[in-house]
């Protein structure tokens, strides 16, 4: 099978499992974890090359999205949500439509939804990859959040990394005190040797003149074993002003190459980096996982043929004849519960009987 294949056969099967809530194959991923400060989705928008994720002030993220990168030669970038199959070219529109799903299963109180949404990006400027951003770490709540928004933001993040197939992108800032990163130290709990987390340190740009995070990217303070890679992304002041991903990406590379701490190392730093290193860590991941994917899906596969004839049915059959399989289950169902209450009913009625003939007053 062509590597190209493998993270598109994922996405179908998250796509397939995301109805039931928890899946039951222990799929491939990449989980995005980060505090709120973290500059965790401008990672995001950096690697995508737009902006489509909501801004504000405390929780953005506020459901798990699947976002799924597929390299394609199209003539205009576009997106489609899983749930509503329409290409959409306006990522303006994409940030909206996140809020207003989020806002319809979260609630307008900035609460949470471990009920993910499932973003498809196709582009023939991205590698196909597949990230899953979850909300960012908190401790306190503001406004009328839920007193305990830390401990379910918690939960919800600690339910999906605990998986063991899947792979933990770890975001801290650097202009902060790596030791205490809330990323790293969540990632730590479930994956104490380090050796399914990858970590990504922003802010580099940030730092107090002096300092430097080689000991970090180097991997001399806490070594993963996929490493660190840093980045630079645009400043609230580049957003504002519109400083487009093209620019923004020049001035990364830029700001790697000509740096005294980190030239020495640029090649391996920045976001276009970052995407392929994902993207190979991602497809040898799946390549290590598959054989047990293939033989847990045709199990799946197999119990599911032998339901189907059971009930009177096969995946041959065109909706017409689907639609009068289920009609006819429901039908021999209230048959079936009906004739179960006939009986429950006449064994009531006869023990009230012979309670009456012995003169006890209880039914």
């Amino acid at each position: 099978m062509p590597l190209n294949d493998l993270i598109p056969i994922i996405n179908r099967l998250q796509e397939a499992f995301a109805p039931l809530g928890i899946p039951p194959i222990d799929l491939p991923q990449i989980a995005v974890v980060g505090s709120q400060s973290s500059g965790k989705s401008s990672v995001l928008e950096s690697i995508v090359g737009y902006d489509f994720l909501p801004r504000g002030v405390g929780i953005v993220t506020r459901r798990p999205l699947v976002l799924q990168l597929v390299n394609e030669a199209v003539e205009q970038d576009y997106a489609v949500f899983s749930h509503i199959n329409k290409k959409i070219f306006s990522f303006d529109e994409v940030r909206k439509t996140i809020q207003m799903e989020t806002d319809k299963v979260a609630g307008g109180n900035k609460g949470v939804s471990p009920d993910p949404i499932i973003l498809r990006v196709h582009s023939s400027h991205v590698v196909n990859l597949t990230l899953v951003d979850l909300p960012g770490l908190t401790k306190v709540p503001v406004g009328d959040q839920p007193a305990n928004i830390s401990e379910q933001i918690r939960s919800m993040v600690l339910e999906v990394i605990s998986r063991p197939n899947c792979i933990v992108l770890a975001v801290t800032a650097a202009n902060q005190d790596v030791a205490n990163s809330d990323g790293l130290q969540i990632a730590r709990e479930v994956d104490p040797q380090g050796l399914r987390t990858i970590g990504v340190l922003t802010k580099l740009d940030l730092m107090d003149q002096g300092t430097d995070a080689r000991d970090v990217l180097e991997g001399r303070v806490y070594p993963l074993q996929h490493g660190y890679v840093g980045v630079v992304n645009r400043s609230q002041r580049d957003i504002e002003t519109n400083k487009s991903m093209k620019s923004a990406l020049a001035a990364e590379q830029e700001f790697f190459i000509k740096s005294p701490s980190y030239s020495h190392i640029a090649k391996k730093q920045g976001t276009v980096y970052l995407s392929h290193r994902l993207n190979a860590i991602l497809e040898d991941h799946i390549r290590s996982c598959m054989p047990d994917i293939s033989n847990r899906v045709k199990t799946m596969l197999r119990d599911a043929t032998a339901e189907l004839e059971q009930i009177g049915g096969d995946d041959s059959q065109t909706e017409q004849q689907q639609r009068a399989v289920v009609l006819n289950c429901i039908t021999r169902f209230c048959q079936n519960f009906s004739e179960c209450m006939q009986v429950q009913s006449a064994k009531y009625f006869h023990r009230c009987k012979l309670n009456i003939f012995s003169g006890s007053v209880k039914a």
